[in-house]
């Protein structure tokens, strides 16, 4: 993530998408500096087991082949350590010695997961068991981890705000109806745009039949977004995979180009496995923030992530492919 993106899409037609339900109260102000990535990745061995326990020493970071040096590393839904000139870690504490673009702490401890669900009435079918898998994923979060619940058709609908209290979480899921038409690529931008807005790690997992019918933004326009900002979009399809190859493989890029996944599941059971899988991989994510060493390139950053201690090649990391800087 690169906090933040110039401009942001704005939408003209931004404005009738959005349906207010509660009164408007005051949100906190977070301070975040401009310069700053957050980057998520998961290490996974040859046997595509999760790898833990690795240290700041294990892992170096490159944008454009460039090495960065790191300025905090968490493990998990570990509070960060921020990492000193001589490589030692200590607790990333408030007040005067608190890192630039973190002061907000308790923001990064654990992840910020935004569940958009679609009620449209193209769900309509599996709207029940739909809810019921997602409020299972919800209670088997950390309890360091923030939930808030989207729901769209036609219109985006603040189900919950961000949270850590799942029970509310869950309960503002219960609240949601089916109906109307789908405008899947509107709502997820306009998840993407709250979203960005918090510090700390954040990931997005849309929850959908797959046929858009409705947006007047495109698919290109919300993976170039959700990439710069550093969002993973994890998509689960309640679809068959070869019932709309469009839907498909518009989902399989924009998690792929996103450093998310995708999954085709159709049945309850395929459902709740998708959600564990999401949040297996959740749980064992690193995640990393730097400052970008100097680069001439003002386009598309390549990123890539090693981990040092693997002479044989073993392990597998999973991040995005990178982001565009912001110019101010």
């Amino acid at each position: 993530m690169i906090i933040s993106r110039r401009g942001f899409l704005e939408l003209a037609a931004a404005a009738p998408l959005l349906r207010a339900q509660e009164p408007d109260r005051q949100r906190p102000v977070f301070r975040i500096k401009v310069d700053m990535v957050v980057l998520a990745f998961t290490v996974t061995d040859s046997r595509n087991r999760y790898v833990n326990g690795l240290h700041p020493s294990d892992i170096r970071v490159f944008e454009d082949g460039i090495p960065q040096k790191l300025a905090t590393f968490a493990e998990g839904s570990k509070p960060p350590l921020a990492i000193t000139e001589s490589g030692e870690l200590r607790p990333v504490v408030g007040g005067e010695q608190e890192l630039p673009g973190m002061e907000r702490l308790d923001a990064f401890v654990g992840t910020n997961v935004f569940i958009l669900f679609d009620t449209s009435n193209f769900m309509y079918r599996s709207f029940v068991y739909a809810e019921d898998a997602i409020a299972d994923f919800v209670r088997g979060l950390d309890r360091s981890d923030s939930v808030a619940v989207y729901s769209f058709s036609r219109n985006l609908y603040r189900a919950a705000e961000l949270t850590r209290d799942h029970s509310a979480a869950i309960a503002g899921l219960r609240k949601a109806v089916a109906g109307d038409d789908t405008a899947l690529y509107n709502a997820l931008l306009l998840t993407l745009r709250d979203a960005a807005k918090v510090p700390g790690r954040k990931v997005v997992i849309v929850f959908s039949n797959g046929p858009d019918n409705a947006s007047v933004v495109s698919p290109s326009d919300v993976s170039t977004v959700a990439e710069d900002e550093g969002i993973p979009i994890y998509v689960i399809s309640t679809n068959e995979v070869n019932s709309d190859m469009v839907s498909s493989n518009t989902f399989r890029r924009v998690a792929t180009q996103t450093g998310g996944k995708s999954y085709w599941a159709k049945t309850w059971q395929r459902q709740v496995e998708a959600f564990e899988d999401i949040r297996e991989d959740i749980g064992n994510s690193y995640t990393v923030t730097y400052y970008p060493a100097a680069n001439p390139n003002e386009g598309f950053r390549k990123i890539a992530v090693e981990v040092a201690n693997d002479p044989g090649k073993k392990y597998r990391v999973h991040t995005r492919p990178g982001y565009r800087p912001s110019r101010g």
